[in-house]
């Protein structure tokens, strides 16, 4: 075994990053997410998924995301760029950007962590219910739609911005909030301070599913807000292969 740092890896099988971290002088460790939290100095979460399963298990050592989406700064899957990458990291040479981990909290029943978003969606296509959004206890806005998602700057560029929304840079303190298929034509989009933030359904058509991030929670009723707050942060680590939240490749 090396003695240089340990570096847990989650996410598919990849023998090019284990290969990496030995050549960088490390010692790879893949596991489960979990496994990045104990005895470790980095984490390398690949793919999307592996990202947010890591993130749910709140490490707190930085992890350098590859081929990840656009939610944070990723590295590029490429060999080349998977191996400098990871030098890097090992030497020290990388920068730290904080995204926020949101809570999501339905009573005393429901509890969910996400990286990227939270969504009341409708179970059934094209069912219009209501929702109220409120900040700090004042009231945002009530409207009629599909649902609605509640994006962190992670999350901006993904289903948020599909439905309409605007992509936030990493490191803003805000929340997106998007209302998906909106009954109204006009209807708008906020961005709100990262705190603590309720949504609540009003009348429903239908079943009213709680999603976070890429799983579905549990239903959520009209006797119950959902309330949506920032319990921690994941260390993303940066490095000059990372690639900026805006490309779009």
């Amino acid at each position: 075994m090396s003695e240089g740092p340990a570096v847990g890896i989650v996410g598919p099988a990849d023998a090019a990053v284990e290969r990496a971290v030995r050549e960088a002088g490390g010692d790879p460790i893949p596991g489960a997410p979990a496994d990045a939290r104990v005895d470790t100095a980095f984490a390398v979460a690949v793919g999307e998924p592996a990202l947010l399963a890591v993130a749910r298990a709140t490490p707190e050592v930085p992890v350098l995301p590859v081929d990840a989406g656009r939610g944070v700064r990723s590295v590029s899957g490429e060999a080349k760029a998977v191996e400098s990458a990871i030098a890097a990291l090992l030497a020290g040479e990388y920068t730290s950007e904080d995204h926020p981990i949101l809570e999501t909290r339905v009573g005393d029943r429901t509890t969910a962590l996400a990286l990227e978003d939270a969504m009341l969606a409708s179970a059934e296509p094209a069912q219009i219910s209501e929702y109220t959004v409120r900040a700090g206890g004042e009231r945002v806005a009530r409207f009629r739609a599909d649902g609605v998602v509640l994006a962190t700057p992670a999350g901006s560029p993904g289903y948020a911005r599909a439905t309409g929304g605007p992509v936030v840079p990493p490191g803003a303190d805000v929340l997106s909030v998007v209302p998906v298929s909106p009954f109204s034509t006009d209807v708008d989009h906020w961005v709100l301070p990262l705190g603590d933030v309720t949504v609540s359904v009003e009348r429903d058509e239908t079943d009213i599913h709680l999603v976070a991030d890429d799983r579905v929670v549990g239903l959520v009723d009209r006797a119950t807000p959902v309330e949506i707050s920032p319990v921690g942060t994941l260390e993303v680590a940066v490095v000059d292969a990372s690639r900026s939240c805006f490309e779009r490749a």
